[in-house]
């Protein structure tokens, strides 16, 4: 297999995996705040803290 071909056919599984890779949810919802409840707390960054403040303890 030429050069050309194996990058094609690399490039086109890049592009065909990309939806399998999942999307995260959406900020605010119930599984959005299980999944930053479960994330240590040092690791949560400045807009973090502030919408989950907004969306999972204020409602």
């Amino acid at each position: 297999m030429n050069t050309a071909k194996r990058f094609a056919m690399l490039a086109l599984t890049a592009l065909l995996a990309l939806p399998l890779g999942g999307c995260a949810p959406e900020v605010g919802s119930d599984k959005w705040c299980a999944n930053l409840k479960e994330k240590p707390k040092g690791d949560w960054s400045l807009n973090e803290t502030a919408d989950y403040a907004k969306h999972c303890i204020i409602k």
